[in-house]
């Protein structure tokens, strides 16, 4: 069997009735979990401790709701339960807290409202239209969006480009980058590279922000475009495509990557992250192919797709030398690492593998 053949090892086969309900039931401690968010518990309790009694009364709750909520959410390591007093643990006192610098709040409130999202998805299965899809899109939501995203990869980013070699390379593009973070965090880590951050304005605007308060924002630049409609400007050595793949249909995936092919030096490399399939069916990573219902739920055309796919459209477009970089376990975006494809006329002044090994991290595709 080849490694790309391999199933998810988190995943649980559900072959028994016992399996089936307890698959179902799952929902039960993240539905707890959403409360405590919804009841703002955990900017409440800040750094303090907190007898359920007056818990209750400060949040305007019943004791015994609280009591029991409490309980679970100490069961599951986010309050540090003390006798009759309840704290936040490190988790909850931070990102989970409004009070804290190091709040998630958009991220989560992202999350948290997929509960009833996902509560519709017979209508989107039925329809294969996305919810809402009437709806013109606000540029007030596309900011929060774009902020979640940032709260998202925030420490992930830093990670990734710690790995991936981009000596010799002087011009990035981040292609649908958002709020930019993946850009930043390139340049935090290559003193000689400039970058583009390439969106819509009003994520534009929130990358805007986030560059500012960073040293190496200096060295950021700004790029509005739609990406199904028009050409990409200017000439990189670089363009990384993260977590923009999925929103996409195949057809237009490929339109892309033949305008990104003509935005790329010669050698240039085109870095694709993403939450890819893997196996002869498809069928994992089990995140990846979950993932596929948020498209269903949310895009017009968007799905996961297989990283064999993938490769299939890049070699159509005219890309070479198409291989994967294996990231270390633990510090991916998603699994089975990110797939580089690379313009014609190699460049090997732009090495492409990951930093800190002696051996290459890449390897082929297998079909």
């Amino acid at each position: 069997m080849c490694e790309d053949d391999r199933r998810d090892p988190l995943s649980k086969r559900i072959a028994t009735f016992d399996d089936f309900r307890d698959a179902i039931t799952a929902y039960r401690l993240p539905r707890v979990l959403i409360a405590a968010i919804e009841l703002d518990l955990f900017t409440t309790i800040g750094m303090n401790s907190w007898a359920i009694p007056d818990l209750a009364r400060e949040m305007k709750v019943s004791e015994r709701g609280l009591a029991i909520l409490c309980r679970n959410l100490a069961m599951a390591g986010l309050l540090k339960k003390q006798g009759e007093t309840y704290r936040n643990s490190r988790l909850g006192a931070t990102a989970l807290n409004a009070h804290h610098p190091a709040y998630r709040g958009d991220y989560l409130r992202l999350i948290t409202s997929h509960w009833a999202d996902w509560g519709r998805l017979l209508e989107s299965v039925k329809t294969g239209l996305p919810l809402d899809h009437d709806e013109a899109e606000e540029p007030d939501y596309r900011r929060r969006f774009t902020w979640a995203m940032h709260h998202r990869t925030l420490e992930t980013a830093p990670k990734i480009a710690a790995q991936i070699d981009l000596r010799g390379a002087r011009t990035l593009l981040d292609l649908g980058g958002g709020p930019g973070t993946y850009a930043m965090a390139f340049l935090a880590k290559n003193p000689r590279l400039r970058a583009t951050v390439c969106d819509r304005p009003a994520a534009l605007d929130v990358a805007k922000e986030i560059a500012s308060t960073h040293k190496a924002g200096v060295r950021l630049s700004y790029l509005p475009l739609d990406l199904l409609t028009e050409a990409i400007p200017g000439a990189y050595d670089i363009i990384w495509y993260s977590n923009v793949l999925h929103i996409y249909s195949p057809k237009d995936n490929q339109a892309l990557f033949r305008r990104a092919l003509a935005a790329l030096n010669p050698g240039g490399r085109l870095l694709i992250q993403d939450a890819f399939l893997h196996g002869r069916d498809g069928l994992f990573p089990e995140e990846a192919n979950l993932f596929a219902v948020s498209m269903l739920l949310f895009t017009e055309r968007g799905n996961t797709y297989s990283a064999a796919e993938t490769r299939a459209w890049l070699t159509d477009a005219g890309f070479e030398r198409i291989t994967v970089l294996r990231m270390k376990k633990g510090t991916e975006d998603w699994e089975g690492g990110i797939l580089e494809a690379r313009s014609p006329g190699a460049n090997e002044k732009m090495p492409a593998r990951r930093t800190g090994s002696a051996k290459s991290s890449r390897s082929r595709l297998s079909h």
